[in-house]
């Protein structure tokens, strides 16, 4: 095992912060559909998860494909994150009408909402695969910011949500739908 030098550790917890800030922006966004304190806690953890995941499965994969699967997994995510953005814009339009949606906390919902918000982590853990960078300190913390950051965007989110009243909603998947279109842009 490789020591743990102060500067790989700020290296890397400042990385973590940024990946972590995708995952408090649509935190937000999700946010503002007013969630109680079991579905942000469930949320953030999954992300965590999946922000220690991913970058595993990109340490797996290797450099050697890097370039071509990086900007793949930021098309499918940013695909996912306009898809997500549009169902929520859908339901918020559809007050009292029996729709089917894709809730993003919980089931099939909030694994596609994690993936897509963690694709980035799996393009950084293909690119740190080249350096000796500390793997189980890089997992740990992108995995810990990523939840942190979510929490705290889930949070901020449900205070915005109560201000917007039924406009939260939308306003949400309308940040969904903008970063989605970010990452194909």
């Amino acid at each position: 095992m490789s020591t743990i030098y102060w500067g790989q550790f700020i290296t890397t917890l400042m990385m973590a912060i940024a990946l972590g800030m995708d995952a408090f922006s649509l935190g937000i966004g999700i946010g503002m559909q007013r969630l109680s304190w079991i579905q942000i806690v469930k949320v953030s953890c999954t992300v965590g998860l999946f922000h220690i995941f991913m970058p595993l499965i990109g340490f797996a994969i290797g450099h050697f494909l890097s370039d071509l699967i990086g900007n793949f997994a930021i098309w499918i995510g940013g695909a996912i994150l306009i898809y997500l953005g549009l169902n929520m814009i859908w339901s918020s339009f559809k007050n009292g009408v029996a729709t089917t949606t894709i809730n993003q906390t919980a089931g099939i919902g909030l694994i596609i909402l994690a993936f897509s918000v963690s694709v980035d982590a799996l393009s950084v853990g293909l690119s740190l695969g080249l350096f000796s960078a500390h793997l189980s300190l890089t997992v740990m913390l992108f995995g810990v910011m990523g939840a942190i950051m979510t929490g705290l965007g889930l949070l901020i989110g449900n205070k915005v949500g109560e201000w917007l009243g039924d406009y939260g909603e939308a306003f949400g998947g309308v940040i969904l739908l903008v970063f989605g279109i970010r990452f194909l842009v």
